[in-house]
């Protein structure tokens, strides 16, 4: 009987810094052998550039780094009686290959090339890599072990081939990101596989944000019928063993820690978080500036910064007009002190006047529209972004998915900034995760979620005076944009034609502000960003 400690290191690499990377692999997998006494230690997919490199992958000199990179591995000898499993970018015979390999007392012991390249949603790789065909099974400590990464396990023919080769165990390596429900999508997945190969599955994942994206962890490994033995905690970095026994026929993964489940809402909000801390962290930032309106909007936003952050980073500024209620300014201000931000109040009202005086010969004979809600929009952003230049905070921007999408949002007004966290996140779903932020203390008072939204651009004005309600709109933007129905299927679900049609448009005509819009955490799986690629100038009717 063999045993053997595999540890999967769950760990948030910075694309691009392949020093840097290369240093956490070494500090990781020194850390494993002394603590966990490792036998194999496990990084996630294109561990040593990060995911997704996009097109610095392009830049001639990637493979020189990568090359160096490997030596520094090679030549650590305080690595070599333990088997390191990794990911990096590889050319070879003139192809770019998104690479594995398992290296042990400083040499490089086994390669394997990824054979499934995913090219829909977020996902690029056919633009970069050249597919891989062959299986790799590599016998570690006696075990016959096969090496996949990440989309491999999506499709039953390498697992087959690995088992074909002889393989006992599967280790696939991932940079798989997060949207709603995704773990029970992966958990159930690699069960089957597990149960089709006849054979355990570690499988590794990456953790950390990448700009819109963010990888969840939730490592895991799983036995041969597909049960759950061990499972990394979602949204933690780490170090997780997993014990494997080997008889000579059979591998058998061992019982360890299994880490709950996060429900919707837990998921979605430490998505959010994660997103935050690191766009924010990995670019440098001293810390963010938002402006807290009394609304629900920024509100959540406020509570996301301050835990993604702490309190001493975030700053929030009340900026009121004429049509500011007092309630907003009293909820603004409750907001703030109960999450210990920095807080100001700075009124737009001079700003306002002086723009207007400006503009008297230019709107001479016109009458009053959406042209001054939008300049109350603009003097707000010019605000936020002259304190952002001056002290160095990224401008956080607090507009949900809902009014992304029907464009009922400023250009260079409320759109002002470099980072929307709630860029994905549906009205209705803002609600629900300010009842559960508050379910864990109460940071958001409760009028600011059971009062009508408004933006307070002009007297008494509500959102519905524009829009179908909330709840109506959702259900019809989740049709159309994250499930690609016509206008006639919504239609057929039982709305109203005028209102879908209405709708549909306002999606369609508002591309070319999305496009202008700061990215933002993705949570779902058709977010306005990577995985949503209109044309702007398009004759395309939403009927078709």
């Amino acid at each position: 009987m063999t045993t053997i400690t595999v540890v999967m290191a769950q760990v948030d690499p910075l694309v691009g810094d392949i020093d840097g990377n290369t240093q956490l692999v070494i500090d990781e997998a020194i850390r494993a052998k002394q603590a966990l006494q490792a036998d194999v230690v496990v990084f996630p997919e294109l561990t040593l550039c990060g995911y997704p490199p996009e097109d610095l992958l392009l830049r001639p000199s990637v493979q020189i780094r990568i090359e160096n990179a490997l030596q520094r591995l090679y030549a650590c000898k305080e690595l070599w009686d333990i088997h390191l499993v990794f990911g990096y970018p590889q050319t070879s015979h003139g192809q770019l290959l998104n690479m594995a390999g398992i290296m042990y007392n400083g040499e490089m012991i086994a390669e394997y090339a990824k054979q499934q390249l995913p090219n829909y949603q977020v996902f690029d790789e056919k633009r970069y890599f050249s597919a891989g065909n062959c299986p790799c099974v590599v016998n570690i400590k006696g075990i016959p072990v096969a090496i996949t990464i990440c989309e491999d396990i999506w499709y039953l023919e390498p697992v087959l081939q690995a088992k074909q080769a002889g393989a006992k165990l599967m280790i696939n390596l991932n940079a798989s990101p997060f949207h709603r429900n995704k773990q029970q999508q992966r958990q159930e997945l690699v069960a089957q596989r597990c149960r089709e190969g006849a054979m355990p599955v570690i499988y590794v994942n990456q953790i950390g944000g990448q700009d819109e994206l963010v990888f969840d962890g939730g490592s895991m490994a799983l036995d041969a019928e597909g049960e759950v033995k061990v499972h990394a905690p979602n949204f933690v970095s780490g170090q997780y063993p997993v014990e494997c026994s080997f008889d000579g026929n059979s591998c058998q993964i061992l019982s360890g820690e299994i880490s709950p489940a996060l429900d919707l809402h837990a998921s979605v909000y430490q998505a959010l978080v994660l997103g935050v801390r690191d766009y924010v962290n990995k670019n440098g930032f001293n810390g963010v500036v938002l402006g807290l309106s009394g609304g629900i909007d920024s509100a959540l936003t406020l509570a996301v910064a301050v835990d993604a952050l702490g309190a001493e980073r975030v700053s929030a500024v009340m900026m009121p007009f004429r049509y500011t209620s007092d309630m907003s300014k009293d909820d603004a201000a409750e907001e703030a002190e109960a999450l210990g931000v920095n807080y100001s109040s700075i009124s737009i009202e001079s700003m306002f006047d002086a723009f207007m005086g400006a503009l008297k010969e230019e709107f001479k004979d016109t009458q009053r529209d959406t042209t001054e809600e939008n300049m109350q929009a603009r003097c707000r952003g010019v605000l936020l972004m002259a304190i952002s230049n001056k002290k160095g905070y990224l401008v956080l921007t607090t507009g949900n998915k809902s009014e992304m999408a029907v464009g009922y949002s400023t250009l260079y007004g409320d759109m002002a900034g470099g980072f929307d966290v709630l860029k994905d996140v549906p009205k209705m779903l803002v609600f629900e995760l300010s009842v559960y932020r508050n379910s864990i203390s109460p940071v958001i008072p409760q009028r600011v979620i059971d009062r009508p939204p408004s933006a307070e651009l002009a007297p008494d004005q509500k959102d519905e005076d524009s829009l179908p309600p909330y709840s109506v709109l959702d259900q019809i933007l989740e049709l159309y944009v994250e499930q690609d129905y016509s206008a006639e299927a919504i239609i057929s679900e039982g709305f109203e034609p005028d209102v879908v049609r209405r709708i549909l448009r306002l999606v369609d005509i508002n591309e070319y502000k999305r496009r202008q819009a700061p990215v933002g955490v993705r949570i779902s799986q058709r977010g306005f960003g990577r995985d949503r690629r209109y044309p702007i100038t398009s004759g395309w009717k939403p009927g078709e």
